[in-house]
């Protein structure tokens, strides 16, 4: 498919951008341009003009919409879809800082009812991924969200065909475009919810709510990049559907694209910082704030900075952070040790978020033949900073959090996979571990966190809905809380169809 004119989108009522819409926060390795992108993929046969640009660059938009619709008319949805398929963003436009960079780009998945609706059904448009046909909110259980008490209600069911995804620097990019949209398609379809999410403000633009930077371990696929030291290069098809590293049966039609997991999950900040606050790491030489850092970091396994603790086990590094040749050289291992002796917690818990779902070497290495686990995320914050009356109550009042996007060529051995049997698996990845204290769930039940006291490891932390009991230190007593500190909202699975399949498939 030809990359569009700058003709094409100004005919289209799309602005154009001499610039790059997308912002590179300082760690995160830097995406190729179009020509090194080009270069890349020759060889491999990746069709950088056909995949939609949301799926391989990462944490990058600096405003981003989420519009979930209905199709009330799907004649009508075709004829458009079509008539505007111009609008979509391939990932080589969104390399691009030149006059043919869109200023908003704009991409489009469809849940299973989705491609029912448009009349994709039978065993010829079978995609053959169960989460995917059967709705997000039929993997509550796998998930273990506590049932859809917190879910928006929109999410409830599977009512939602599609999600259009709308980035770019400026919000007013969005707004128009979304207007456009809105005019075009008109009564084709049916506004369900939406969800603005944005970058923090500086000095936290790309840090998640809890203040620490995001996004910096994303995987890269082979014929895209050259990987920083530590980087994960995952084949192709571990990605993209069709592609080597896709094993399972697929139509013809789905080649290019990705499954979009979709989660809205809310972030309890001003919990979270008091939890820190009262609970502080005691050792030798740490101020009381530097025990409360330090207690946070080990529950990441990063500093708020991104440096990794595994590198930097005592105290944050902000230059280490910011270096895309240093941040992710690390693999956990230690010497002496093996994979099915994992003692040595002194720099990095077991139960660290970044070790629960990129184990590195804990399942051996090279790590590219030991997991076929890997996902690009791609989300971004939603809702304000914490206000001062949060601070000063400790309590959340205004929602805040997350809005998780992850793609995957198969949604059981990616997000699913990651979820329930790493992160919520008390045994991953040995006996005593516990959750993951930052994402793991246990449908409202405790969650015994172990690892996190660098003194003594075998000490317990128990994380509940009710109250959080800390026991690295005899003398703390009880937290109560209301929840935990991320909260799910619910969500849905989409395909993220190709440009070629846009055309020639999806609206015929």
């Amino acid at each position: 498919m030809k990359l569009h004119t700058l003709a094409t989108f100004v005919s289209l009522g799309l602005y154009v951008s001499a610039d790059s819409i997308l912002f590179n926060p300082p760690g995160f390795p830097p995406l190729p341009n179009p020509g090194q992108a080009q270069q890349k993929s020759a060889p491999t046969g990746l069709n950088l003009n056909d995949i939609q640009g949301d799926i391989l660059i990462g944490m990058r938009k600096p405003v981003e919409l989420f519009f979930f619709f209905s199709i009330a008319n799907a004649t009508a949805f075709k004829k458009q879809l079509k008539a505007n398929l111009p609008l979509i963003t391939t990932t080589m436009q969104i390399l691009s800082n030149t006059t043919a960079s869109p200023s908003t780009l704009v991409n489009i998945a469809f849940s299973q009812t989705g491609l029912t609706a448009l009349g994709l059904t039978g065993a010829a448009n079978n995609l053959n991924d169960s989460a995917f046909a059967a709705g997000q909110v039929n993997d509550v259980k796998n998930l273990s969200d506590p049932g859809t008490v917190n879910w928006v209600p929109q999410f409830v069911g599977t009512k939602i065909h599609g999600v259009v995804l709308l980035g770019s620097d400026k919000q007013a990019n969005i707004d128009n475009t979304l207007a456009s949209l809105k005019t075009k398609f008109g009564n084709s379809v049916n506004e369900l919810y939406s969800l603005k999410g944005a970058m923090r403000p500086a000095p936290n633009k790309g840090h998640e709510h809890f203040g620490f930077l995001d996004g910096i371990s994303n995987p890269t696929i082979t014929g895209f990049q050259d990987p920083k030291p530590g980087q994960a290069v995952v084949p192709a098809g571990e990605i993209l559907v069709g592609l080597p590293g896709d094993n399972v049966t697929r139509p013809a039609w789905a080649k290019d694209g990705s499954f979009l997991v979709f989660r809205q999950l809310k972030q309890l900040v001003p919990e979270f910082n008091k939890f820190l606050a009262d609970n502080p790491i005691v050792e030798p030489g740490l101020s009381k704030k530097q025990g409360s850092d330090l207690l946070g970091a080990r529950m990441v396994g990063r500093w708020k900075s991104g440096a990794p603790i595994v590198l930097s086990p005592m105290f944050d590094d902000p230059r280490l952070g910011a270096d895309e040749n240093r941040n992710n050289n690390f693999t956990f291992a230690e010497p002496g040790q093996t994979q099915s002796n994992l003692t040595d917690q002194s720099k990095c818990p077991l139960s660290a978020h970044i070790r629960k779902t990129r184990p590195r070497a804990d399942l051996g290495l090279p790590e590219s033949a030991s997991s076929f686990h890997h996902i690009v995320r791609a989300g971004i914050p939603y809702g304000p900073e914490v206000t001062a009356v949060e601070t000063s109550s400790n309590k959340t009042t205004i929602e805040r959090g997350l809005a998780f996007v992850a793609y995957q060529s198969n949604i059981a051995n990616g997000f699913q996979f990651l979820q329930e049997f790493w992160a919520n698996n008390q045994r991953f990845r040995q006996p005593g571990v516990g959750f993951d204290p930052i994402i793991g769930a246990a449908a409202g039940a405790a969650r015994p966190v172990n690892g996190l006291d660098p003194t003594n490891p075998a000490r317990s932390l128990t994380l509940t809905t009710g109250e959080h009991v800390f026991l690295i230190c005899p003398t703390h007593s009880s937290n109560n809380l209301d929840a935990d500190f991320v909260v799910s909202r619910g969500g849905e699975y989409f395909f993220a169809p190709s440009l070629s399949a846009l055309a020639k498939t999806l609206t015929a």
